[in-house]
């Protein structure tokens, strides 16, 4: 099912450009690096969406259940090994884009625990922040380590 006025829907027909930071997609979810329109974007902040329009996790089947759940903790371990995260928060709130879709955020190691939190990892005046070519050159090694990974 598609809402021709849901932003996430659009990105999977491809009515608007989606990201360039695209990591993996299968018939179930969509995987990609935040997209800040080419500003600078805390590294490895990752978006997972469900392809089908529903608003929140229990309204899943089973299927996209076991999908949403692999790409979750696959991408999370890819997040540990290739970046070197020492924690990844997950966070579904769907208060805006009523389009279940998951924020997959690192927090790196030193990062002070005065800035731990989804948010406050963020906030951290020396976050690891980069640019567009910062930013694909994470995409390529988290998709290499998914194509290799023994999840699927």
């Amino acid at each position: 099912m598609i809402e021709k006025d849901c932003f996430i829907c659009q990105k999977h027909k491809s009515d608007i450009s989606a990201s360039k930071f695209k990591i993996y997609e299968n018939n179930y979810v969509y995987v990609g690096h935040i997209d800040n329109n080419n500003q600078q974007s805390y590294l490895g902040y990752i978006m997972i969406d469900l392809k089908r329009h529903i608003p929140t996790l229990g309204n899943m089947n089973v299927e996209e259940s076991k999908a949403f759940g692999l790409i979750i903790a696959s991408v999370s371990k890819a997040l540990m090994e290739c970046e070197n995260a020492e924690h990844v928060y997950a966070i579904v709130s769907g208060d805006n884009v009523p389009h279940l879709h998951i924020h997959i955020i690192p927090r790196y190691l030193h990062t002070p625990k005065k800035f731990w939190g989804p948010s406050g990892v963020q906030d951290w005046p020396e976050a690891p922040r980069g640019n567009t070519q910062e930013i694909l050159e994470i995409c390529n090694r988290l998709k290499s380590y998914l194509e290799n990974s023994t999840y699927e």
